[in-house]
């Protein structure tokens, strides 16, 4: 493992390409938390089973959407080698096929959820209280995933091109509007937790819609054909296979955290709902430094240089360290109040309490895992990322299947899903770690050639 903290932050030579790419995405990838954080925060006003509801559609969504999220970083670094290498026309020829495999991947997803969207309902354990809640959130909410998956491509292009402002603004922006359309929806227009999932819908097919001219601008600037070509769209998918495999492995330990907090009470789901988010918040902080990684690592790899390479890691998990030791501290500090947002319920509040211990002393190894995380990604090495992962959640699944044996409903076992959580991300540290010491992922040239 690299050295950590080896210089005063800011006065490494290499911090100036670092921030120029994670500060932006850092406000961009937190918008999108902040933004569930308040639709959680409206919708508890409905009360705990709708705040329910939210949660296990929620997680259903995040699901769909995760398993995509090749979509945004296999397209990063590809982009990324191509641009290192010279061949921005090319990187960009990619990225379009991707847009266009996102539209079908959208599509197909859509048709296929709606019948099946009570079946995943009833699968995350709702109780009879929030089933009709999170159906009805996840029925509107499934309108928006075809955008979502655009806006995850278009993404993808921008970062590899080493554009990270342009995917603020179009977060922030469209991240407001949903937040003022939530309120409106809900609080106002008294139309419950389906404003909120309209809101949703509203503002991401707006997101989007920039998207696609942004691209298409800088398409036709390199002469590239906004048409799709099928080699493209089937090499596009066929690159993202073993980033689907690896993502599959994530999601399923967060779909079995929420399943098991579903049946141990309706207390502990809600209040999972809100530490999950929380969660979601802190690491996409730190995930910036690695969509960050993901781009420079492809570009110095793109360009042959596997000193810049060694040293930009080195520099980037020193920052990841750092910035997990502040949330550590920032979490505790903040632990007694953080609740007052969600609810009014003396149960949930100590529920999110006791977890958020287990959240707070997470933060430094999470920082090291989200930074090699994204580097070996931005390298192309999405086998080893695909094994590691299904090896690292089948370390989790036994722990987790304890949980509901040690703890009955009532018992306050939601930190002891969250320690299970813990040892799935110490085993993540391991396999990445060990991963990042070698030299078997510093593969050059415009192909990572895996």
């Amino acid at each position: 493992m690299p050295r950590l903290l080896s210089a005063a932050p800011f006065r490494h030579p290499r911090d100036r390409e670092i921030l120029r790419l994670a500060v932006p995405t850092f406000f961009a990838l937190i918008s999108e938390p902040l933004f569930l954080l308040t639709d959680s925060a409206v919708v508890g006003r409905l009360g705990t089973e709708a705040l329910g509801g939210l949660g296990v559609a929620g997680q259903v969504l995040l699901t769909l959407a995760n398993l995509c999220v090749f979509l945004a970083y296999g397209t990063t670094a590809a982009v990324a080698r191509r641009f290192g290498a010279g061949q921005t026309g090319p990187g960009i020829r990619h990225g379009v096929d991707g847009l266009w495999l996102a539209v079908l991947i959208g599509a197909a997803t859509v048709a296929a959820g709606w019948p099946l969207a009570p079946w995943l309902v009833q699968a995350l354990g709702a109780s009879e209280a929030v089933f009709p809640y999170a159906l009805t959130y996840l029925r509107i909410s499934l309108l928006s995933l075809p955008a979502l998956l655009i806006i995850m491509a278009g993404t993808g292009v921008l970062r590899g091109l080493q554009n990270a402002r342009t995917p603020l603004l179009v977060a922030v922006g469209s991240n407001l509007a949903n937040i003022v359309l939530c309120v409106l929806f809900v609080l106002v227009l008294d139309w419950g937790i389906a404003g909120s999932a309209w809101a949703t819908v509203i503002a991401q097919t707006a997101g989007a819609a920039v998207y696609l001219a942004v691209v298409g601008r800088a398409a036709r600037r390199h002469g590239v054909s906004l048409a799709p070509t099928l080699t493209g769209v089937r090499a596009a998918a066929t690159a993202g296979f073993a980033l689907f495999v690896r993502t599959v492995s994530l999601r399923v330990v967060l779909v079995v955290m929420t399943a098991i907090a579903a049946r141990l009470g309706d207390p502990e789901i809600a209040a999972h709902q809100v530490v999950s988010l929380l969660w979601s918040l802190l690491v996409f902080a730190l995930d910036a430094i690695a969509i960050a990684g993901q781009a420079i690592i492809g570009r110095y790899l793109g360009a042959s240089d596997t000193v810049g390479a060694r040293g930009a890691t080195r520099r980037m998990v020193e920052w990841g360290v750092l910035l997990g030791l502040v949330f550590t501290v920032l979490v505790l500090a903040l632990r007694p109040w953080v609740w007052i947002p969600f609810t009014d319920d003396p149960r949930v509040r100590a529920l999110i309490l006791a977890a958020l211990v287990v959240v707070a002393l997470l933060q430094p190894l999470g920082g090291v895992v989200m930074v090699l995380d994204g580097i070996l990604m931005g390298a192309g090495d999405q086998r080893y990322l695909a094994w590691a992962s299904l090896w690292t959640m089948l370390v989790f699944l036994p722990f987790a299947a304890l949980v509901p044996l040690l703890s009955p409903p009532g018992t306050g076992g939601l930190t002891l899903l969250w320690s299970a959580f813990a040892v799935w991300m110490l085993a993540r540290g391991v396999t990445l770690g060990l991963r990042a010491a070698g030299s078997a992922w510093l593969v050059t040239g415009a192909d990572s050639g895996r």
